[in-house]
């Protein structure tokens, strides 16, 4: 299986998420879901951890996709320099793998750089691949724990 053979969200960078999700809710898109805090993440490499943990999230589970809205604040990150230079639009396409440190060495050997990545203490995490320039949105892979 590849890195980028199961499709698992779509993630939109947004102004106001408030605004946003009240939007997608008059034409039918919900229930949203507010994504719990950023801090279970601790090893890290991110442009700024603040920015990064200052993220805010909303997700709906759709019965095929999820789509997650993210509003950045006034600090540095990507989705803040993505908002502010090409407006709101597609941050992300997010891809399910069973492992991120595999799925991260099977993409740098692939000749991917990355942008962003982030392990929980269970080594599942989050790796975002810096794919704008040549395939138009950014790539992640994540790994989710496995349910108890």
């Amino acid at each position: 299986m590849g890195n980028f053979d199961k499709l698992h969200h779509i993630c939109i960078v947004v102004a106001d998420i408030d605004k946003t999700q009240a939007w997608y809710e008059s034409i039918g898109v919900g229930p949203w879901q507010v994504y719990p805090p950023l801090k279970e993440y601790t090893d890290l490499q991110v442009p700024d951890r603040d920015g990064f943990f200052n993220l805010q999230y909303r997700v709906c589970n759709l019965p095929n996709i999820q789509l997650q809205l993210c509003q950045p604040d006034d600090r540095p990150s990507p989705q803040r320099q993505f908002l502010d230079t090409k407006g709101e639009g597609v941050f992300h396409v997010g891809f399910e793998v069973p492992d991120a440190d595999a799925a991260e060495a099977d993409a740098e050997a692939s000749g991917l750089s990355v942008l962003m990545r982030g392990r929980r203490d269970t080594g599942t995490g989050f790796n975002y691949y810096d794919t704008g320039q040549s395939g138009g949105v950014v790539l992640l892979t994540r790994a989710t724990p496995k349910a108890s």
